[in-house]
């Protein structure tokens, strides 16, 4: 019988809010063919995580216009062009989240996120302000699903891990919450949310 829930986590991107880079670069490099060849070898997923793991944006691009040089401009136009990228958030998961709040849950957050991204995240959409606490990737300089950053948002919350239920999109994030002890649910849809939180006896 798994433990009550007490604890609630949420992951942020694809869960609360959009992220997609194509959306700003179909317009930087209408080519489907090169895009495509942009994102699988210059500014790649890979290379995308290690800011969330805490390398600066500076250093990022420096590393990659040493190796391309002839695209400065699409490698610098990543970041200048990162608010194009998260253009809406879910609201219907939005509503689930402040309704959790509002009925007293204790609800944080745990994102692999760059810092400076982050705040400006915070800046489009307040509600990434509402939880009681929240831990930045970029910030800790942890990603997930490194068991690391899960033992680090618990200890920093006072999270009990059985008692905790984390939300994210990811299979690998969900599993490393699993491993740290958690509880946890693939999000895949607003509807299945609240269906996956009644079921852990979370009701809204």
């Amino acid at each position: 019988m798994p433990a009550d829930i007490r604890h609630i986590v949420f992951d942020i991107g694809k869960v609360l809010v959009h992220y997609d880079p194509d959306l700003p670069f179909s317009r930087i490099i209408p080519d489907p063919e090169e895009r495509r060849w942009f994102f699988e070898n210059v500014c790649t997923h890979d290379w995308n995580v290690e800011q969330d793991r805490g390398r600066t944006w500076q250093e990022a691009e420096d590393l990659l216009i040493a190796k391309f040089p002839e695209r400065a401009d699409h490698i610098r136009a990543f970041r200048i062009n990162w608010r194009e990228m998260v253009p809406y958030a879910y609201e219907d998961t939005v509503t689930l989240l402040r309704a959790l709040i509002d009925s007293g849950r204790d609800v944080t957050m745990l994102t692999n996120f760059a810092a400076d991204t982050f705040r400006e995240a915070q800046e489009m959409y307040p509600f990434l302000t509402t939880s009681r606490g929240i831990t930045v990737s970029g910030e800790v300089g942890l990603i997930k699903p490194d068991t690391a950053i899960y033992q680090t948002h618990a200890a920093a919350h006072g999270l009990e891990p059985e008692h905790t239920l984390f939300i994210d999109d990811s299979p690998a994030n969900v599993e490393g919450a699993k491993a740290a002890g958690w509880q946890a649910v693939q999000f895949t849809g607003a509807d299945k949310l609240r269906r996956d939180l009644a079921a852990h006896g979370v009701a809204i």
